[in-house]
């Protein structure tokens, strides 16, 4: 891996994810990803925070979210939002709990990125207000605004185009 693709930043958060019984005939529950904290509590991962209604609240592990210089302009959008988010990405698992936390990601990009697996779980969820500041100061920090330049298409060459001939003779 080169320097220039190294996080500047990791921030370690913790991923929260619901587990509600579905009403259909073909899948007893659905998952999703509903929150991050900060930092990473003393639990261990898939500890049950809260079951009410069917539905069952669990820790489900740590995560990082990486900051790169190079993607400063998607984290500033992401915080000028008006709904800054921070994307959970839950892939299925063999183990003992049928996902696990795969990323966490404050780049908009990134996260609808992970929706080409289709077997992954992308959630969108409230960025906490710290991790807010720190993405803020961030971007403050390695922010270079860079100028759009529109590429020019070259004129065809017609002559490109002809008929060739090939081995063997022409066609």
């Amino acid at each position: 891996m080169s320097p220039a693709a190294l996080p500047t930043l990791s921030i370690a958060v913790g991923v929260v994810v619901e587990r509600r019984k579905a009403d259909s005939p073909w899948v007893d529950f659905i998952w999703r990803g509903i929150a991050v904290l900060p930092d990473e509590p003393a639990t261990q991962p898939w500890t049950v925070l809260r079951e009410q209604d069917g539905t069952t609240l669990f820790y489900a592990g740590r995560a990082t979210v990486d900051l790169y210089p190079s993607e400063t302009a998607r984290y500033r959008d992401n915080l000028a939002s008006g709904n800054p988010s921070i994307w959970t990405v839950l892939s299925p698992s063999d183990g003992a709990w049928p996902y696990a936390v795969t990323a966490v990601t404050a780049d908009p990009a990134e996260g609808e990125g992970f929706t080409e697996a289709a077997d992954n779980l992308v959630e969108p969820v409230p960025m906490p207000e710290v991790l807010r500041e720190a993405i803020e100061s961030f971007v403050a920090e390695h922010h270079v605004e860079r100028e759009f330049v529109k590429r020019k298409r070259r004129r065809a060459d017609p002559e490109a185009l002809a008929r060739r001939e090939h081995e063997g003779g022409q066609e």
